[in-house]
């Protein structure tokens, strides 16, 4: 698949490394030629140093015979032109454009369209954030949320607390710990490395647990892989840009929110436009402040400014000084794999990991509704729609046990109509089931691809 990719940046970069490691023919645009070097070097890319949005730059990367444009750049005016010029002048077949003020997303669906702005796929990565979040705080004990097949399913990953009754339990007695809900361990990370589950595998204290269950029953799983979470009833969000300010609109109603920020004039502007939430203009590192605010009373802390560095470093002194679980949002990758691995901080949120994935659904060959980024980009978990019949399909009208998957995958759950089934090896495949896959190596991506391809000479 050619592609073309405009801005070099975090979530640009991090793209490109995803899809040129996949066999496309890669090719990114920046108007920054440090930063197209940087890639380049590491990467089996080609490289144009340009303004991303003019038709001769854009001629020049390919777009011609692109099969998709992906507008990353940090300038939402740039991307939607550059767009604009692909569908007029050179009929690009798919536009993925970045998107991230407010005021453009408020009128999506009047804006973007073959009539108006021709954007087929718009990216906002605050909202993207903000959800990733949201999901967190509102399931206690998780590490991830992710759902599938519009919310049916859910796939959830946790740490196993060396006091949750499954721990030093074998994988086979989970229906009799949970009875009456059937759920499906996909993968187990231990130490940072995968394991294949299987009915004889036994779940260890820290463990990092991902399993598939409709999305009813993913709360009683939770409460059996780790010791009872206290709900959540007060939280601090340091940090009142685009993403504190989601955040806190979409959690006011139902949690008791504080909101700190530094800038005076964008915490009026935040105290005009919430309704519950109290704001506090100050410094979220500054102890004092932290201390008149209760923060050993804190069930959660949320650094989510801008900065790295000011992210860590706050959310470390909340959990020392009390706060149950901090949660810092970080922008490097080295900084997000050097805090996760060190245990500093409860959650290190990616933007990037919450991104990608929402880019890789319209990337993934063959019929792909969802695709979720998990582990740094590691690992995948994929929704794909099964089509065609026994004779034209290599999945459709087979068990689970009939089907050769790549190794490291795994089939965790479908959505059938209204209908979740949790896959056992008896599982038949039907058409147009939404079948949810795990895939604990990424280059296996291809196969699986393959796998759900249609083909009308295949018997």
């Amino acid at each position: 698949m050619k592609i073309v990719i405009l801005g070099a940046g975090q979530v640009g970069g991090s793209v490109s490394h995803i899809l040129a490691s996949e066999a496309n023919d890669v090719t990114v645009v920046d108007g920054n030629a440090d930063r197209l070097q940087t890639l380049q070097d590491r990467l089996d890319i080609r490289t144009i140093c340009g303004h991303a949005a003019h038709p001769a730059v854009l001629e020049q990367a390919g777009i011609a015979d692109a099969d998709i444009l992906i507008a990353l750049t940090d300038n939402d005016e740039v991307n939607m032109i550059a767009c604009q010029v692909a569908h007029t002048l050179f009929n690009t077949p798919t536009k993925i454009a970045r998107v991230r003020a407010g005021g453009y997303i408020a009128y999506q669906d009047r804006l973007f369209s073959d009539q108006a702005m021709p954007i087929d796929v718009l990216i906002s990565p605050e909202q993207l954030v903000t959800d990733y979040i949201r999901y967190i705080i509102e399931h206690p004990g998780s590490l991830q949320v992710l759902d599938f097949a519009d919310g049916q399913i859910r796939l959830i990953g946790v740490k196993a607390y060396g006091s949750s009754p499954l721990v030093g339990e074998a994988l086979r007695t989970l229906p009799e710990r949970v009875p009456n809900i059937d759920s499906r361990v996909v993968a187990i990370f231990r130490q940072g490395k995968p394991i294949i589950p299987e009915g004889d595998t036994v779940i260890a204290a820290d463990d990092e647990v991902f399993f598939i269950a409709a999305r009813k029953d993913t709360r009683v799983i939770v409460n059996e892989l780790r010791k009872l979470d206290r709900m959540v009833r007060r939280l601090i969000i340091a940090g009142g840009g685009h993403i504190g300010a989601r955040l806190a609109q979409a959690l006011e109603d139902r949690f008791q929110v504080k909101i700190i920020e530094h800038n005076v004039a964008t915490s009026r502007h935040l105290s005009e436009q919430l309704s519950r939430a109290i704001v506090l203009q100050g410094d979220a590192a500054d102890e004092n402040l932290l201390r008149q605010e209760n923060i050993e009373n804190m069930d959660i802390f949320c650094a989510v400014t801008n900065d790295d560095e000011a992210n860590i470093l706050s959310a470390m002194l909340a959990k020392r000084m009390g706060a149950r679980k901090v949660m810092a949002l970080i922008n490097r990758v080295s900084y997000v794999e050097l805090v996760e691995s060190s245990g500093i901080i409860d959650i290190a949120i990616s933007p990037q990991q919450a991104t990608i994935g929402s880019l890789l659904t319209h990337v993934r060959r063959g019929d792909v509704a969802k695709v979720h980024s998990l582990r740094r980009g590691a690992a995948e978990a994929i929704e794909a729609v099964a089509h065609g019949d026994y004779k034209t399909s290599k999945v459709v009208g087979r068990r689970l046990d009939e089907i050769k998957l790549p190794p490291g995958t795994t089939i965790g759950a479908i959505a059938r109509g209204d209908e979740v089934i949790i896959c056992h090896h008896d599982t038949v495949i039907e058409a147009d089931d939404h079948v949810i896959l795990f895939l604990i190596d990424k280059k296996r991506i291809s196969e699986v691809e393959r796998l759900f391809a249609v083909t009308a000479t295949f018997l």
